[in-house]
């Protein structure tokens, strides 16, 4: 136990505080806790010394590869690999520690890899990097489950995101494997949602996920980039309606990744789209079957978390960010028939979420959300500086009206917290 905490408990009896009985249920619990919980910080070390030895041996064989027959090579390519499964039985059956697991998961998680691309180098078997990236994730997945490990988890995360990017991005294709992988890891994250809501490794899980998302979602655009804003609108709007579940609304705000990452998504976006060639260049008829499915999959998902929310929370007050993804998918269908008309409605709609912005700002005396809606209105004003007609002096005015505005609701926020 910590040493002042047992000098304070010697003070509190002392002065009669508390007993003596006191003072040892105190202790006990105390070196319980201590006990209980992992030391991040040797976990921390563990992991990267894992990591570090694994690059030593990779660097010693490297040196001394062209020297060795094809035979030997394949002994060491399998050597990592039996290694890594030793140390992770010894994990689970022996030394049971978190220390112990999240290093040997690490170890056998790269030792996997390594062994992949030895033996395709050894024996000149030809793949692609979207084939090496998912053979390595589907042969390391059971980790996850086995050994609990919070960096396999992290692990999996960025390599299922990685393998999107080179199938979408790179290759143009559809990654629809990482769905799969992606909802792999969705029992793992309930799991350690539930069991430790308030830890810090939970906390990072509910930015990666929503961010792996986000990124990838792109990579299922395949014939009309103007509907990806629709898709892109979507998934914001579940992530803000999940931000605004009870649970994730009575935490923290730098907690809730979903509702910061689903407001700035939905904002950013839709500033994206009131340009005015944006819609110029949409085609609303001209849509794959794959993108109206994800559409109407991710539109179910947030409409049922913003019934959710409602039924959670009756007098809970209208917020327009949790309905912005209902009103563009409206906007974008009238773009079959007009283009001035979603145009402007656009404009309007950001327009509206900025005051909306400074509404909750005021209500909960934060200037930060205060700021955020001021900025949202600052944003698109200098947006139509881009695709409107005004003049220098206008726009100096514009900008000089801005700076007040900005000046002049900080102040009364200032004035009404005091």
């Amino acid at each position: 136990m910590n040493t002042k905490i047992e000098k304070e408990l010697r003070e509190l009896i002392e002065a009669q505080v508390i007993s003596p009985e006191v003072s040892q249920n105190i202790a006990q619990y105390y070196a319980n806790k201590s006990t209980e919980t992992p030391n991040r910080l040797f976990t921390i070390f563990g992991v990267l010394g894992s990591l570090l030895v694994g690059l030593g041996i990779l660097l010693i064989l490297a040196h001394n590869w062209d020297n060795f027959s094809k035979m030997t090579k394949t002994v060491w390519a399998f050597i990592p690999l039996v290694v890594g499964q030793i140390a992770v039985g010894y994990s689970l059956f022996v030394k049971k520690s978190s220390l112990w697991k999240e290093a040997s998961a690490t170890f056998l998680f790269f030792a996997i890899g390594s062994s992949i691309s030895l033996v395709s180098q050894i024996y000149n078997i030809p793949d692609s990097m979207a084939s090496f990236l998912l053979s390595w994730i589907v042969l390391a997945a059971p980790l996850l489950y086995l050994l609990k490990s919070h960096t396999v988890a992290i692990l999996h995360l960025i390599f299922v995101t990685a393998y999107a990017c080179n199938i979408g991005y790179a290759n143009s294709g559809q990654p629809w494997w990482y769905l799969a992988m992606l909802a792999y890891i969705l029992p793992f994250y309930y799991q350690r949602f539930k069991a430790n809501p308030s830890a810090n490794m939970t906390t990072i899980y509910h930015w990666l996920l929503p961010l792996s998302t986000i990124i990838c979602l792109g990579t299922f655009i395949e014939s009309n980039d103007t509907f990806g804003m629709v898709m892109y609108v979507s998934l914001f709007g579940l992530f803000y309606n999940i931000g605004k579940l009870p649970f994730f609304n009575e935490k923290r705000l730098r907690i809730n990744g979903y509702l910061i990452l689903g407001s700035l998504g939905t904002t950013v976006t839709l500033l994206i789209s009131s340009f005015r060639w944006f819609w110029e260049e949409s085609d609303s008829m001209s849509m794959a079957i794959s993108e109206i499915l994800i559409v109407i999959t991710l539109g179910i998902l947030a409409l049922v978390a913003l019934i959710k929310n409602v039924k959670s929370n009756l007098k809970q007050e209208f917020n327009l960010f949790q309905i912005a993804f209902l009103a563009f998918a409206f906007i974008y269908a009238i773009s079959s028939f007009d283009i001035i008309t979603p145009w402007i409605a656009t404009n309007v709609l950001v327009f509206a979420l900025g005051i909306f912005a400074m509404r909750i700002g005021s209500q909960k005396n934060r200037f930060s959300i205060l700021n955020y809606g001021l900025l949202i209105i600052a944003v698109l004003i200098a947006c139509r500086f881009f695709d409107t007609d005004i003049s220098f002096v206008m726009r100096g005015i514009l900008f000089i009206s801005m700076g007040a505005g900005f000046f002049l609701a900080n102040y009364i926020m200032y004035r009404k917290q005091q």
